[in-house]
C-alpha cells in the first residue's frame, strides 16, 4: 500500500513539473518546421543498404518504445531520419500475414501465400512439387546484390532459419521446415531450410549469418541449462552437422572465413581477414535482452552483432546489403510480454544508432520498418510520461486499475476474468493488475480474446529512410514495394537503370530551365 502511495505520488509529482507553457510547445514545433524545410533529396547510387526488421513492430509499438526510452516527446534515433512512409502488410492469401510471406514481400518484390518463404503465390502451403519450379522460385536482395558483384548478410535475435532470414536465401514450401526433422515424407524431395543455406546458393555465399539455430544446424548439438533446446522448433536427427559444411566448403574454396559461438570469439575475430562470418549463438533463437548473459561467454547483443557485420561487409569497396532483424519484438510480443517487447525494440534503436555512427550518409541507405504489427493497444487515459508499462488509471466501471498496455489477443494465461459466485448468483469479476508486477519483463498484459497465443496485427506498418534515394520511401506503398525501391536506389535488379534514368531526366528539366531563363533575361536586357 505504501508503495502505492509513494507511486501516485511521484506521477503526481513528475506531471507538475512537465512543461505546459505555449512557448515550449512553440519551440518544439518550429525545431520540426525548420528540420523539414532543411530537407535536402540524396540522388546518390546507394553503395550500402542496412534494413532493419522490427519484427512484429506495429506503429503502436513504436510509439510505446518512444514513451519507454524517453516520453510522449522523445523521438527514436530513426523517427528522425528524413523521410518516412506506410507499407500494407496484407499477403497473397490473408488479410493479416506471418513474418514469412511479409520477410518474403520486403526481401523478393512480390505478395506470395502464408507460411510460404521465397516462392511466389502459385504454391501453395506445404506443396513441395510446386516450390522446386524454377519459375516459382525468387531472387532476394542479396541475390541481387551478390550478382552485382557485392556483399551480403544478416543479423537476427532469431534462428538464422526462421521465418524472416530465410526470405532471403531459401525457397520453401512451408517455413516450418527448418531442418528435416519436420518435413513430411511426400516433401523428400526437397531441401530443408538450413541445408539451402549452407550448401545453396545464395545461402553458401553471404559473407554475414549471425543468429541463433544450432539444433537445426547440427544433429548432436548440446542441451543445457544456459542454453536449452528450443521446443518451438525442429532438432536435425539426419547426423549431419551444417556448421562443419560449412566450414569445408570455405575452405576448399580458399576462402577466408571465421564461425564464432559467443559474445567473445565474436569481439576478437579479425575482421581484415575475414570475408565470410558464420556466428550460431544458441540452440534456438537467443536471449531476451534483460536476460541475456553480457560477458564474453554469453550471446552477442543485436548491436554487438550489427556492428561485427558492418566491419565484415564494409571491407569490400563494392557495397553490400545486409539484413537486420530486431526478432524478439515479435517473439515478446507473442508471449504477452509487452514491456520485454519495448525492450527488445529499443534495443534495435540501439543497433540503428550504432550503423548511423559507423556508416556515410552520402551513400548507404539505412531503412527501419516492420513485416507485420501486434494487436497491442495503449489505453486511454494516463498521465503524460507516466510508465508506459504501468498503470493507466481506475476504470470508472469496476473501480478497479487497468494497464496503459493491452492486447487484442493473447494466450490462456492473459485471461484476466473469472466467474465468482455468491448470495446472490454469478459474475464476471476482472482480476486488478499489481503496479508492481505490471512493470515486470514477464508480466502478461490482458488480452481481450483468448487463442493459443498473441496473434499478429493487420494494419499498416511505418517505414523510415535516410540515405541515397530515401525519398523513395514516402507516402502509402504495397509491402513488396520496398524490393523495387532498394533495387532502385542500388542500382541492381530489374529496377538497377530506373533511378539513374530519373536523375538524367531531372538534370535535363534542370538544364533546360536553366536555359530558358537565360533567354528570357536576355529578352528584358
Amino acid at each position: 500500500m505504501f508503495g502505492r502511495v509513494l507511486f501516485i505520488l511521484f506521477l503526481t509529482t513528475a506531471q507538475c513539473t512537465l512543461p505546459k507553457d505555449q512557448e515550449y510547445w512553440k519551440k518544439l514545433a518550429r525545431e520540426e518546421f525548420e528540420g523539414s524545410l532543411s530537407l535536402q533529396i540524396n540522388n546518390n547510387i546507394a553503395k550500402n543498404v542496412i534494413l532493419f526488421v522490427g519484427d512484429g513492430m506495429g506503429i503502436n509499438t513504436v510509439t510505446a518504445t518512444r514513451i519507454y526510452k524517453g516520453g510522449a516527446s522523445h523521438r527514436l534515433a530513426f523517427e528522425k531520419f528524413p523521410f518516412t512512409g506506410l507499407l500494407k502488410t496484407y499477403s497473397a492469401n490473408k488479410m493479416v500475414p506471418d513474418s514469412a510471406s511479409s520477410g518474403t514481400a520486403l526481401f523478393s518484390g512480390v505478395k506470395v501465400n502464408q507460411e510460404t518463404v521465397g516462392v511466389d503465390a502459385t504454391v501453395e502451403r506445404g506443396d513441395c512439387a510446386a516450390s522446386l519450379k524454377p519459375a516459382a522460385r525468387l531472387d532476394s536482395l542479396a541475390a541481387q546484390f551478390l550478382k552485382a558483384g557485392r556483399r551480403a548478410g544478416l543479423v537476427t535475435t532469431t534462428r538464422v532459419t526462421h521465418a524472416t532470414p530465410s526470405g532471403l536465401y531459401a525457397h520453401s514450401a512451408y517455413r516450418k521446415w527448418e531442418c528435416e526433422a519436420t518435413m513430411p515424407q511426400d516433401a523428400a524431395e526437397c531441401k530443408d531450410i538450413a541445408r539451402q543455406l549452407v550448401e545453396d546458393w545464395p545461402g553458401r555465399d553471404l559473407h554475414v549469418i549471425l543468429g541463433g539455430g544450432r539444433q537445426v544446424f547440427e544433429t548432436n548439438s548440446t542441451n543445457t541449462k544456459e542454453d536449452p533446446y528450443d521446443t518451438w522448433s525442429c532438432r536435425r536427427r539426419d547426423n549431419r552437422n551444417l556448421t562443419e559444411v560449412y566450414i569445408q566448403d570455405k575452405e576448399k574454396r580458399n576462402l577466408k572465413y571465421s564461425y564464432v559461438k559467443n559474445t567473445g570469439e565474436l569481439k576478437e575475430i579479425d575482421h581484415q581477414n575475414t570475408d565470410y562470418l558464420l556466428g550460431i549463438f544458441a540452440n534456438g533463437h537467443l536471449k531476451y535482452e534483460d536476460e541475456r548473459n553480457t560477458g564474453d561467454e554469453g550471446m552477442p547483443s543485436l548491436t554487438d552483432m550489427v556492428e561485427a557485420a558492418i566491419k565484415v561487409l564494409s571491407s569490400d569497396q563494392n557495397g553490400y546489403y545486409l539484413m537486420v532483424e530486431g526478432g524478439n519484438i515479435d517473439m515478446a510480443h507473442h508471449r504477452g510480454w509487452a514491456k520485454r517487447a519495448l525492450n527488445e525494440a529499443a534495443e534495435m534503436e540501439n543497433a540503428v544508432q550504432l550503423a548511423l555512427r559507423v556508416t556515410d550518409p552520402k551513400n548507404t541507405l539505412i531503412i527501419v520498418t516492420s513485416d507485420h504489427g501486434h494487436t497491442l493497444s495503449i489505453n486511454g487515459y494516463p498521465l503524460r510520461d507516466s510508465d508506459i508499462t504501468g498503470i493507466a488509471q481506475k476504470s470508472p466501471y469496476d473501480g478497479k486499475n487497468y494497464t496503459t498496455l493491452s492486447y487484442g489477443t493473447g494466450g490462456p494465461d492473459a485471461m484476466q476474468y473469472h466467474v465468482v459466485s455468491d448470495g446472490n448468483g454469478t459474475k464476471i469479476v476482472r482480476d486488478e493488475p499489481s503496479i508492481l508486477v505490471a512493470t515486470r519483463f514477464d508480466y502478461k498484459q490482458p488480452a481481450g480474446i483468448i487463442l493459443d497465443e498473441n496473434s499478429h496485427g493487420g494494419g499498416d506498418v511505418a517505414i523510415y529512410a535516410t540515405g541515397p534515394h530515401a525519398h523513395l520511401f514516402t507516402g502509402v506503398h504495397e509491402q513488396h514495394y520496398v524490393y523495387h525501391a532498394v533495387c532502385c536506389a542500388a542500382h541492381v535488379g530489374d529496377t538497377a537503370g530506373v533511378c539513374s534514368g530519373a536523375h538524367a531526366h531531372t538534370n535535363t528539366l534542370i538544364l533546360y530551365t536553366i536555359i530558358l531563363a537565360f533567354i528570357v533575361v536576355q529578352m528584358f536586357l
